[in-house]
């Protein structure tokens, strides 16, 4: 890399596709490249450890040269970054009638193990000890849903926060005189206010895409292959940038088992419906080895197969962005949807904001000031955008509007 920034490459797949393989290569390649290189895992399995053929803990470990690695313990970080919030909540719930046990257990919140990885991620990448920094994700759904957690905790706090602070404020004396229930106190708003900084931070990280790459890996298979598709399009609704989609395991042309040539012959048929899917996405192929990749050397060799003379630090494809676009009819913003159908997609406006929903998953879009007073007029999907078109007048003030797409 030409500059001292960290490059951020996050790899993710559906379980038993080989990602984390794929990521200690990809660490090892940066490495011998001569990038100050940590490789990270945010997945519970924690088999970074047996990939890299190495004992790790829950702090960087040295590796190889150039090369540190940890297994993320998010229990490890809760009592530094939860305790003032997680004790709030903890008195609540013991006022309530939890014992001890329980309200320590229900106070450690769903998402948290999700959310430490991503401070986590942050603070490395800002360290400067590091040139690159490759996270070893969990399955593609617990992905999605680390990925949302700075749009979705970030919009809560925005709007709710103020609100309830100023309202705890008020009622704190009068609660006070006719019941114990503790209410919560500015320290308990002042850990969510920096929390709320550290993820708006930790967004702006993700969605720069001159930092950040999240790399599918994939088999030539047509289960994996369909939840590629929906993580795909989920990836897009969050605006994070797909750089580069790892087939791994492809049957080598060199076989002649009966077998495995059949075998050959349908992954070669999927191969055409990838590159249907991923488009300009550039493919990194990897065959199947007679025995996974173990230790540092054999990752030297996938990461050589994966990326041959090119830097796996590289930007490998600099994919589309939200645009505004003028149109006939009025302006018109299109938002990069890859692979999304229409009757997948669900869209409401209210006031100045989008809500854009696909498999499951809502996006809050903030209007740009050019259309916050404008109607959504149309709305549509094709070619993996969703296009939607604005009328040219005012709307003034406005309830929830929702839009067939």
């Amino acid at each position: 890399m030409t500059d001292r920034s960290t490059r951020v490459l996050i790899y993710t797949g559906k379980g038993g596709v080989g990602k984390t393989t794929a990521a200690a290569a990809t660490a090892v390649g940066l490495a011998d490249r001569g990038h100050r290189t940590l490789v990270m895992s945010t997945d519970v399995a924690h088999s970074l450890a047996d990939v890299l053929d190495h004992p790790l803990g829950d702090r960087p470990t040295p590796v190889a040269v150039n090369l540190e690695a940890e297994q993320l313990q998010t229990d490890q970080r809760l009592h530094s970054g939860w305790q003032e919030i997680g004790d709030y909540l903890r008195s609540l719930l013991a006022w309530g009638g939890a014992d001890e046990p329980e309200s320590a257990e229900l106070a450690v919140l769903p998402g948290l193990d999700e959310l430490f990885a991503l401070l986590d991620l942050h603070v490395h990448a800002q360290s400067g000890r590091y040139d690159a920094v490759v996270v070893d994700c969990a399955p593609t759904a617990e992905t999605l849903r680390l990925l949302s957690l700075p749009d979705v905790l970030g919009w809560y706090i925005e709007r709710m926060l103020p609100v309830q602070r100023r309202v705890a404020r008020a009622l704190r004396p009068a609660v006070g005189r006719i019941t114990t229930m503790p209410l919560p106190q500015d320290g308990v708003f002042r850990a969510v206010s920096a929390l709320y900084e550290r993820l708006q931070a930790v967004r702006a990280l993700l969605l720069d895409a001159t930092a950040t790459s999240v790399r599918l890996v994939v088999t030539a298979d047509g289960v994996v292959l369909s939840e590629a598709r929906r993580t795909l399009t989920s990836l897009g609704l969050f605006g994070y940038p797909v750089d580069g989609v790892i087939v791994n395991r492809l049957v080598p042309d060199r076989v002649t088992d009966p077998f495995l040539v059949g075998w050959r012959r349908r992954q070669q048929q999927l191969i055409a419906e990838i590159a249907a899917v991923f488009g300009q996405i550039p493919r990194l192929d990897a065959e199947l080895a007679e025995r996974e990749p173990v230790g540092v050397d054999a990752l030297r060799v996938l990461a050589g197969e994966l990326y041959g003379s090119h830097d796996p630090a590289a930007v490998l494809h600099d994919g589309p962005r939200p645009q505004v676009v003028e149109h006939v009819d009025g302006p018109m913003l299109r938002l990069p949807l890859p692979d999304a159908v229409a009757a997948d997609v669900d869209l409401r406006q209210r006031s100045d904001e989008l809500y854009v929903s696909v498999g499951g998953y809502t996006r809050s879009v903030v209007l740009p000031a050019a259309l916050r007073t404008l109607q959504v007029r149309s709305a549509n999907v094709a070619d993996g955008w969703l296009s939607i078109g604005f009328n040219g007048g005012t709307a003034g003030t406005r309830g929830e509007n929702v839009t067939k797409v």
